[in-house]
């Protein structure tokens, strides 16, 4: 009896933890396909399969469920950007990967923080996501750097791999993948043989 119990239970727990999954991944997919004034529940519940309330049951309100899509994005984003560390071409590669998924999706995004302030408060944390990614990835160039240049490299390695630098080079220029990439990779060894005894550019 026990033991049937327990496995109600579990496979009860299963179907919720599904059902929030997929409420969550619904909401995190709509936010880069519009303006996030422009969803609703009754959008977040279609494309979940599941109906408002079962949205409001597990997560009490709209603000609250898009506070869990913020901590959501950030384990997705950062599995997605995961790059070993000192490898420029796969640091380039992968940040190129994640930028073909969701770059539109975050200059989108982006053109909301001027007057959404969940929106500002979210890229701001974006950002300092980005820089903590740059010194993570780039850590063994940078470490080899005097301290007093490194704040300047980090900058300069943080705008070469900004989302606007691929926007500039794959939207506006309208290179192929393998040419901006390429573009991106030169900078960053050109940043990179600036000699390290001073910061580049000053």
């Amino acid at each position: 009896m026990k033991a049937t119990r327990s496995y109600v239970m579990r496979a009860r727990a299963d179907a919720v933890a599904d059902t929030r999954q997929r409420i969550l991944q619904a909401a995190f997919d709509l936010s880069g396909e519009r303006m996030s004034l422009e969803i609703v529940l009754g959008d977040i519940a279609d494309r979940a399969g599941v109906s408002v309330q079962t949205i409001l049951r597990h997560f009490g309100s709209r603000e609250a469920l898009f506070d869990a899509v913020a901590e959501f994005a950030r384990g997705q984003i950062s599995a997605e950007r995961a790059a070993p560390a000192g490898d420029v071409a796969a640091a380039v590669h992968v940040i190129f990967s994640h930028y073909e998924t969701r770059g539109d999706a975050v200059l989108r995004f982006l053109a909301q923080e001027f007057w959404d302030e969940r929106a500002r408060e979210l890229t701001d944390r974006g950002r300092r996501m980005h820089r903590d990614w740059v010194r993570t990835v780039f850590a063994p160039q940078l470490g080899a750097r005097p301290t007093a240049g490194r704040e300047t490299l980090t900058d300069l390695l943080v705008v070469a791999t900004d989302v606007y630098t691929w926007k500039l080079l794959r939207r506006d220029r309208r290179l192929d993948r393998a040419a901006a990439e390429g573009r991106v990779r030169d900078m960053i060894t050109a940043l990179l043989a600036a000699p390290a005894t001073s910061a580049p550019g000053g």
